[in-house]
This record gives structure tokens, C-alpha cells and sequence, in this order.
């Protein structure tokens, strides 16, 4: 069985989830060419080798050519997912992902699904955010998504909502039954976007299993 595991002692968002995919051999050409499957354009996917505390590694951005997006509603982006000429495999857990985003946001705010408006979620970079990791993982072959409990954060953030505590209210609904803990750093360290993914993809949470590491990102 081939293993993804997620170690988030320092939190997760889309775009180190992205980083760490082609770290540990995702080709990148590849990965943009799959995501021209998808109807959405005004991007451009970026990666580059980076030095944190020492270390090395590889961060990935999503360089948006306009600044402003159009909202979308949820019903917006399942069209886009459903209309795209991707891995039906890719489509399923993609569509997963955005409908356990959607289920969220609707609780949260009290309305039904169909007339949810992704802000955040919605933007291209976060589109491309989750499409992209799902491509990923189907690139690697993966078989099983585990991940270590989620630092999250604390303190608050500002939104397309205004000033919101973090962990973010959506992040939270996300990470209901799921281990999560704050951490030492005021700051938000896990996004709803990664949440949704985790959640979605993730079967089994906890310390490293025993396992032979093949790649390392």
C-alpha cells in the first residue's frame, strides 16, 4: 500500500500541500498540463526551492493575473469540476471536497447549499489549490491519506467576513471529530481549504505508522 502521511505540526494550507507533492516527485509540467483539464484561467503555477530555518524545500504559488475574482457560488464551481476533462477518479474527489466545503459554510451561515457564496474558497489559487493536491495524490498512485493531529493556530484573521477568530469558524466545522490542537503561534496555521482536503481524503489521523518512507517532502 503506497502512503501519503501529512505531518502538520507547523499547520497546512493548499499551497504547502502543493509544495510538498512535487518535492516528493510530482512532475510540474505534468501537474499544469492536468490542470488545464479544468475551465479556469487567469493563473499561473509557479514552483521554486526554498530555505526555512536551514532547511530546504520547495514552495509552489499560484500567481493569480487579476486581482479582483468574480464570486462564485458553490453550484459555480461543482459546474466547472463536472464540465472539466479530468480523471473521473480526479472529478470525484475534487466534487468530494468542495461538497464537504459547501456543507460547511452553508451550516455556518444558515442557508441552503445551492445559494452558498465561496469569498476565499472560491478565489483561483484556491480552486487550483484543491484540484491540484487531488491531482497530485492520483499522480503518486496514492492509496491511503493519513495525516498527524492539525495545529491550527489561535488569534483571529481578517476575512472577506471581517475580523474572525482563528481557528477560522469554517476550519473548525471542518475539523469536527478530527485532532487538532492550537499550538504556540498567534497566527492561523491550518486554512478551511487544507481542512476540507484532510478531511475529505484523510482516513486515519495520528502518529507516524510504521512504514518504509520512500520520498521525503
Amino acid at each position: 500500500m503506497r502512503i501519503a502521511y501529512f505531518d502538520c505540526f507547523s499547520g497546512i494550507s493548499g499551497d504547502m500541500t502543493l509544495g510538498a507533492l512535487i518535492d516528493v516527485g510530482v512532475d510540474l509540467a505534468l501537474l499544469r498540463e492536468e490542470l488545464t483539464k479544468l475551465p479556469v484561467s487567469g493563473y499561473s503555477l509557479e514552483a521554486r526551492t526554498v530555505k526555512r530555518n536551514g532547511f530546504r524545500g520547495t514552495k509552489v504559488d499560484v500567481l493569480v493575473d487579476e486581482q479582483a475574482q468574480p464570486p462564485r457560488r458553490y453550484t459555480d464551481i461543482i459546474a466547472m469540476v463536472s464540465d472539466s476533462t479530468l480523471d473521473p477518479a480526479i472529478q470525484k474527489n475534487a466534487l468530494d471536497i468542495f461538497r464537504r466545503l459547501g456543507d460547511a459554510e452553508a451550516r455556518l451561515h444558515g442557508e441552503p447549499l445551492e445559494t452558498i457564496h465561496f469569498h476565499e474558497v472560491g478565489a483561483v489559487d484556491s480552486i487550483v489549490d484543491v484540484v491540484g493536491a487531488v491531482i497530485g495524490l492520483h499522480i503518486l498512485h496514492i492509496d491511503m491519506v493519513m495525516a498527524s493531529p492539525v495545529n491550527v493556530g489561535h488569534g483571529s484573521v481578517r476575512t472577506a467576513h471581517g475580523l474572525l477568530p482563528v481557528p477560522a469558524p469554517a476550519t473548525l466545522e471542518l475539523l469536527k471529530g478530527y485532532p487538532a490542537y492550537a499550538g504556540i503561534l498567534r497566527k492561523e496555521m491550518t486554512t478551511p481549504t487544507w481542512a476540507a482536503i484532510i478531511t475529505t481524503l484523510g482516513s486515519r489521523f495520528g502518529p507516524l505508522p510504521l512504514m518504509h518512507a520512500d520520498s521525503i517532502g
